[in-house]
């Protein structure tokens, strides 16, 4: 199992609700799933740039996570992921 973290602070909570909206059946195509989400993270240690929202993902591989970002069928929604503000996401290898 691989996880991932995404991480965002907002300026268009609009599109990432309706990113949310078609993320799971996006993430179930390469058999990847969100873990665990939250609006609210707080810094446990050190003093990091602190997100509006957080998700923990995983996926079976590696392969299978860079498949669901570089999928051509998904280039849309990842638009408009990233219209919702600054995303990151960091792939746990």
């Amino acid at each position: 199992m691989i996880y991932a973290v995404f991480k965002a602070k907002l300026n268009n909570p609009q599109a990432l609700a309706e990113y949310r909206e078609q993320a799971g059946t996006a993430l179930a195509k390469h058999r990847g799933k969100v873990e665990h989400a939250t609006p609210v993270a707080q810094a446990l240690d050190g003093a990091p740039s602190v997100p509006d929202v957080a998700a923990l993902l995983s996926f079976p591989s590696i392969q299978a996570a860079q498949s669901w970002i570089n999928d051509p069928e998904l280039a849309d929604l990842h638009a408009l992921r990233r219209s919702a503000g600054e995303t990151e996401i960091l792939l746990l290898t």
